[in-house]
């Protein structure tokens, strides 16, 4: 191995249990059930399975990556309590990369994706109903809006879809399809969630030294919806 970083990489936001080992900028090994609600059973024995297959030990490991969330409660708190565990055994730091930021990720990552300066992404993680945790991003994943619970609806980013190429992405996505699609700028792009997503996001976390507080560190619930149609400054032109 070189000086490049090792991670550990765990996605528990959703119903999908994804862990992956990363060197440098290669995906060495992904373990992932996409069943759903497998969190318990399957997170530990993915990770010590991983390991072993790519002949590293916790001691091997530079960083732990976890997804902060939003998204499922207990799903978060069984990814990150994991985190903090191996972390703090093997004296490494701790990365968080936001949920959101990991599916925007694997939209950006993806053939169908038209990576222009008309393009934007806006990744949906499944709430109840006719809500979603999401968030805005540019097609150089700055995030222009943060993160919030919406409730789609008929006019739901329809001040975006006029001026602006909308690429909506992740689980929460099929269920608001109907209603986006009446725009000619809308897009969808199919892709699960999954922690190999979590690799780029982390790196330049790696390198910028923003490491979580091991003790203190806690997910992201977003608890609070907003239903309000917000207004994105600085879009249209």
């Amino acid at each position: 191995m070189t000086d490049e970083p090792i991670f550990l990489l765990i996605e528990t936001a959703t119903d999908i249990c994804s862990v992956a080992v990363s060197h440098g900028k290669k995906i060495l090994g992904i373990n992932e059930d996409l069943n759903g609600h497998s969190h318990a059973k399957n997170l530990l024995p993915f990770i010590d399975e991983i390991l072993q297959q790519n002949s590293l030990s916790t001691n091997d490991l530079t960083a732990v990556v976890v997804s902060s969330g939003p998204g499922s409660y207990t799903g978060l708190r069984i990814g990150v309590s994991t985190a903090k565990g191996i972390a703090y055994t093997a004296n490494i730091p701790i990365l968080s990369v936001g949920s959101l930021t990991g599916i925007a990720q694997s939209c950006k990552n993806n053939p169908d994706f038209d990576d222009s300066q008309n393009s934007i992404i806006v990744p949906m993680i499944d709430a109840r109903r006719m809500e979603v945790f999401t968030a805005i991003f540019d097609n150089n994943m700055n995030c222009i809006e943060n993160i919030s619970a919406k409730i789609i609806e008929d006019n739901s980013f329809l001040d975006l879809l006029i001026c602006k190429t909308i690429f909506f992405c992740g689980n929460g996505m099929p269920k608001c399809k109907d209603i986006l699609s009446k725009s000619a700028n809308a897009r969808f792009i199919n892709e699960q969630i999954s922690a190999k997503n979590l690799l780029k996001p982390a790196l330049k976390k790696w390198k910028e030294k923003d490491f979580e507080d091991i003790a203190y560190f806690e997910p992201f619930y977003l608890k609070e919806y907003i239903a309000g149609k917000p207004i994105v400054k600085g879009l249209c032109k």
